[in-house]
């Protein structure tokens, strides 16, 4: 069941809800489409970015925003100005926990999550792949972007290496035989605990234990089809800089992104870049990230902050060139992937979710450089369009009020 241990499974309910693609099905998709999949990853920048630096100061032109004039593919990106996330206004740092959901008030001691945009996606586009979807962060707080359809945190994974090993790495078979058999013994195991409460006529115990069970089998049969399956041979291309160790692991996670995409190892991925305790270092700059961005519009404090978020975006802007000088089909994987890069705050100095700072680049739109938005629009509406863009015919999604149109096609 991949890289988390059986426990954490069991705890946090993190496999993959996913149904099985039979073998024929696969082979008939394969004939019947010879265009390329498509593919979505999003990113959350939790900390967002310093609002004067970020929008263009003249509406429609990126050469006048001071972070985003230099980005390459400007023809191949939208940047979306007045976006919020209604609900959150007294929700501080843990607006992020609703990023991708858009559920309301996280702060409140009774929040209950709900699933997030991706994992809707990874239920109709995560069945051709080895990985349904894949979870990213920084480092290791056991939760990210992701929740699951019962509003569960998915860990997301963070070393790097492992992440490479997982993807590429060369399998121990005899082990993973063995892994499958303990696995099919805990799921009779959980089988028989359903039986037990089916006895005891406790309704709810037994739907969660079902879904649990359901979600595991899934997981069970998924690794049994891929078992024999060869994986990708992709050489390691990972940075191990020592001195910038922050700004090479956000280079890093981009790269596996852009390795998985490229080797059609999953079509789905979330990245949370979420600010991490002690001092950082990048080039020009030294500090602690949180402490930073509370800067109170002190220049010295800024001139701190502006340098981490401009090696971000150069991470970010290196990874769209990235894609987009990777042939596929009649155009480039960028052409094929929808990359969003995002926020839960508009401005962390204040814990403000309103005006928050929204890219979404490549997959195939035509991109409009930069659109204000006349009125203040949740951020759902653009997750409800991603949906329905990604043929996902649902109504609504967290706070949305409507499909607006914001990428023409």
């Amino acid at each position: 069941m991949n890289h988390f241990n059986r426990r954490d499974l069991l705890r946090f309910g993190a496999a993959f809800p996913l149904a099985m693609h039979a073998i024929a099905a696969r082979a008939d998709e394969k004939q019947a489409s010879m265009k390329p999949p498509k593919r979505i990853i999003f990113i959350c920048n939790s900390l967002g970015f310093y609002e004067p630096n970020f929008f263009p100061v003249g509406s429609g032109d990126l050469e006048t925003s001071s972070y985003l004039k230099g980005m390459a593919k400007k023809d191949k990106m939208t940047v979306l100005q007045n976006l919020f996330h209604p609900g959150m206004e007294t929700s501080n740092h843990d607006s992020e926990k609703s990023f991708l959901t858009g559920a309301a008030k996280p702060e409140s001691p009774n929040f209950v999550n709900t699933i997030s945009v991706d994992q809707i996606l990874a239920e109709q586009m995560g069945g051709g792949t080895r990985f349904p979807f894949l979870s990213f962060s920084i480092y290791d707080r056991g939760w990210g972007c992701s929740w699951n359809n019962r509003g569960v945190a998915i860990p997301p994974m963070h070393d790097e290496s492992a992440i490479f090993e997982m993807l590429f790495g060369k399998q121990d078979l005899a082990a993973k035989r063995r892994q499958l058999e303990t696995d099919q013994q805990i799921i009779r195991s959980l089988n028989r605990d359903v039986q037990r409460l089916r006895e005891t006529g406790d309704i709810g115990k037994i739907d969660s234990y079902r879904t649990v069970v359901a979600e595991l089998e899934a997981s069970f049969r998924r690794e049994q089809f891929w078992l024999e399956t060869e994986k990708p041979l992709v050489p390691n291309s990972l940075s191990d800089d020592q001195e910038f160790i922050f700004s090479a692991k956000v280079r890093n996670l981009l790269e596996l992104a852009k390795l998985a995409f490229q080797t059609d190892s999953t079509r789905v991925i979330t990245l949370s870049l979420d600010w991490i305790y002690g001092a950082i270092k990048v080039p020009g700059a030294t500090g602690g990230w949180h402490t930073l961005s509370h800067h109170g519009g002190k220049p010295d404090v800024l001139e701190k902050l502006c340098r981490i978020e401009t090696d971000i975006i150069k991470h970010l802007n290196e990874f769209l060139v990235a894609l987009d000088g990777i042939k596929e089909g009649d155009g480039t994987l960028l052409d094929h992937t929808t990359v969003v890069i995002g926020s839960n705050f508009g401005d962390s100095s204040n814990h403000t979710c309103n005006n928050l700072p929204t890219i979404v680049a490549g997959g195939g739109y035509r991109h409009q450089s930069h659109t204000v938005l006349e009125k203040p629009t949740p951020l759902c509406n653009l997750w409800l369009e991603l949906l329905h863009k990604h043929d996902i015919d649902v109504g609504e999604f967290g706070t949305s009020q409507s499909d607006q149109h914001l990428l023409p096609t």
